[in-house]
């Protein structure tokens, strides 16, 4: 594990930083700071646009290798860049679903002519993806599947039906990857296949879920002899569950540290609150202050362990406590935050009453630690996988 950067890296941060500053202005001024969790419905087609933009100067799929379209950084300077493009306010990524999850998985397990087709739309910052896991009844239990998938009579697609759910920016999307059940009869792990899945078509509808800040990021997806072509299978049959948890390796990757860069931003504007109110003069919510300060610090340096490790989707003893303990320390910020806002936080200013920033970290931050993951199966993960420990008794069907 690095904690400091060499020169020639300090030298890649100035020019990532010198590029924000050149083209995150103008017609993407309002972007800055926009679009992140509790915020992700906002200016989606202005960050599209945005996506466009990163990848005409080259900064979409930074740590991808060359052969498939992207700059082949090393883990140093995709810190760096993340880290850049979250300090100077670089708006969500419309994109990261394609870039950080579907695309790595294509590149891992996809064949060539698979490679060839998806991975230079997620470059060009053309495609966007869902991601079609989570069901009503398999959430963190991701082997109680059922959406299913078979064949069709000539063979030629693959014809699905079943429900999932939780599906962020499902209704900005071109294409989906779906697990689904192709082997009739199979239970648990066994039987489950990946498949790529166009969003644009009669068989798919989509249905957002409302969420307590009164936005709509999430939807229910509805699958109703949706098609897709028989070659877009991830794998071979049956693969499934392999690939949808390399999937998930990929997601504790490096993008995480532009996570944590969006984590401080948030912290400063608390900080600068608690000065501005006098909250700040309070020893308990000073205290708590520097705390969050201090988790934070363990948060990168976790990380920055994490990613010495191979780069395959494979993930190390580290990773596992990564999504409880960022998730935890979130949902205990977005509480700070309400107590330094103190009588503020409960009140809005006028029509149309608009949550302030503050106020949508504090609602949406409570589902941190039950998307991705919840804390409760989280803690299962590194008792049975990390320490170990004898694997909690299951209840036979």
């Amino acid at each position: 594990m690095k904690i400091s950067f060499s020169e020639q890296d300090e030298q890649f941060r100035q020019q990532v930083a010198d590029w924000m500053a050149a083209n995150l202005c103008g017609e993407f001024e309002t972007l800055r700071f926009r679009g992140g969790p509790g915020d992700e419905h906002m200016y989606p087609h202005e960050r599209k646009a945005w996506e466009r933009k990163l990848a005409e100067g080259g900064w979409t799929c930074v740590g991808w290798a060359p052969e498939h379209g992207g700059k082949g950084l090393s883990i140093n300077q995709q810190v760096i860049f993340h880290e850049e493009y979250a300090r100077a306010g670089g708006p969500g990524r419309m994109g990261h679903i394609g870039e950080g999850l579907a695309g790595p998985t294509i590149a891992a397990f996809g064949s060539t002519e698979q490679q060839r087709r998806f991975l230079p739309g997620i470059v060009n910052g053309t495609d966007f993806w869902c991601q079609g896991y989570s069901e009503p009844g398999a959430g963190s239990d991701l082997a109680n599947v059922k959406t299913r998938a078979s064949l069709n009579e000539q063979g030629d697609n693959w014809l699905i039906n079943g429900q999932k759910v939780w599906t962020s920016l499902a209704h900005e999307s071109d294409w989906c990857f779906v697990i689904a059940r192709t082997e009739p009869g199979s239970v648990g792990h066994r039987g489950l296949s990946f498949l790529l899945v166009p969003m644009a078509q009669p068989g798919i509808s989509v249905r957002p879920i409302e969420q307590l800040t009164g936005t709509s990021e999430f939807n229910e997806v509805f699958f109703d002899d949706a098609r897709t072509d028989a070659s877009n299978i991830i794998g071979q049959p049956g693969d499934g569950w392999k690939i949808a948890m390399a999937l998930l390796g990929f997601e504790r990757g490096v993008s995480t540290l532009g996570q944590q860069m969006q984590f401080h931003n948030e912290l400063n504007e608390i900080i600068a609150v608690a000065k501005a109110n006098g909250a700040a003069r309070d020893p308990v919510l000073r205290q708590r202050l520097a705390e969050a300060w201090c988790g934070l610090r363990v948060m990168r340096y976790n990380s920055l362990r994490m990613l010495s490790g191979a780069q395959d989707g494979s993930l190390r003893k580290e990773a596992t406590i990564y999504k409880l303990f960022w998730s935890s320390w979130h949902a205990a910020l977005g509480k700070l935050a309400m107590d330094v806002l103190g009588p503020e936080a409960e009140l809005l200013e006028a029509a149309p009453y608009q949550l302030t920033r503050l106020q949508s970290l504090y609602l949406f931050s409570r589902a941190d630690t039950l998307y991705g993951g919840s804390n409760e199966i989280q803690r299962n993960i590194i008792a049975e996988r990390a320490l170990g420990m004898p694997r909690e008794p299951r209840l036979r069907p």
